[in-house]
């Protein structure tokens, strides 16, 4: 086979290269376990733009490197008068072990309560959300989460210098007995994700117009140039945006422009990301549906109006990922173009070890 465009990675190949990669770091061997491990969940769903290489990319320049993560550091896990209600300072923890604990909490409290919540100050950058929220839907609840995004990097609405995060909104709903799987609605609430530029510029794509400026302000399809992205549906992305630093200032998050910029700011300021975590138990919201149908029953009902008078051909958010998802497991392994593939030999390397090629089968 000439000139392939995918490789197949098996996924223990995959997560070995991460977790050397974490704990060559200085990373626990359960912190870097729970990263790579998070990474695959990543790369099954088709996501480029939050996986391992992301994850990695961002502990080199804000992370373990540059002191916006400490290697090992421990949850605090702090009093609550709500007893739905738990509060964390992760004092810098790894992004991805602090997630999955908190929403696993979150179930834990939703179980007891109908609904349960975390707060979690002092983090560093979680990755992808759709994944916290896919695993939550798939067990029975529907879950969200935000974030304030590791660096200021979009214009608000109207403005013309960058003082927000992408910040993302996922939500996930157990909606796989109506239709089959999961529905995600996750997204940056920029026009694409940072990531998404980093991606373009690993493959030598160029970025389509009005996603972002350059440096000086000035409008850029050069990925390379890219510094600042625009929020998507101007004003309503703003507003999406600002959401985030709203749940993040009430919960201890500090000003959005210093937010992992350590060298800048007043000695005592935080540069700390926050996060928002909450389960609900389905069921806790049930009321009354027409026609005697169940809650299952009503929620299929719903969703097949939305995909009928004429909509077959439309997509419910979450069906590519479940589709990815489908096409990895019968790809036996993680499906990466051959850049990414460059991309992990390069880490395999700064970690020690060796990525075998000849594992990897052509698509």
């Amino acid at each position: 086979m000439s000139n392939p465009t995918n490789y197949v990675m098996p996924a223990e190949i995959h997560n070995a290269i991460v977790s050397a990669a974490y704990q060559h770091r200085g990373f626990t061997k359960d912190e870097a376990e729970v990263a790579a491990k998070f990474s695959e969940t990543t790369a099954r769903h088709g996501i480029k733009t939050h996986n391992a290489l992301k994850a990695l990319h961002l502990d080199d320049h804000m992370g373990s490197k540059a002191g916006g993560c400490k290697p090992g550091a421990t949850i605090e896990k702090l009093p609550s008068k709500y007893k739905a209600v738990a509060r964390w300072n992760a004092n810098r923890k790894l992004g991805q072990p602090t997630a999955v604990a908190a929403m696993d909490e979150c179930m834990r409290l939703a179980d007891e309560f109908g609904v349960g919540v975390v707060t979690v100050d002092n983090a560093f950058h979680y990755l992808w959300g759709g994944g916290y929220v896919i695993d939550a839907a798939r067990k029975g609840y529907i879950a969200y989460t935000c974030c304030t995004a590791a660096l200021a990097e979009v214009v608000p609405f109207g403005g013309k210098s960058p003082t927000l995060g992408t910040n993302p909104h996922s939500w996930g709903f157990p909606t796989q007995d109506a239709i089959g799987f999961p529905i995600c609605i996750d997204w940056a609430t920029s026009v694409v994700a940072m990531g998404r530029v980093q991606q373009f510029a690993r493959e030598g794509k160029e970025l389509k117009p009005g996603w972002g400026v350059d440096k000086d302000g000035n409008p850029s399809t050069d990925p390379n140039k890219v510094t600042s992205l625009f929020p998507f549906g101007e004003h309503k992305g703003y507003g999406l945006a600002l959401i985030d630093e709203l749940m993040a200032a009430y919960t201890g998050g500090s000003i959005p422009t210093i937010r992992n910029r350590w060298t800048q700011g007043a000695a005592d300021e935080k540069r700390t990301c926050a996060f928002y975590f909450q389960c609900i138990k389905a069921d806790a919201l049930a009321v009354d549906f027409a026609q005697g149908r169940s809650q299952t029953e009503n929620v299929k009902a719903v969703l097949a109006d939305i995909k009928g008078h004429g909509n077959d051909k439309s997509i419910f958010p979450g069906e590519m990922e479940a589709n990815a998802y489908a096409a990895s497991v019968k790809a036996g392994g993680l499906i990466f173009t051959a850049a990414e593939v460059d991309a992990f030999d390069t880490i395999a390397k700064e970690a020690g070890i060796t990525l075998d090629r000849s594992k990897l089968r052509q698509m």
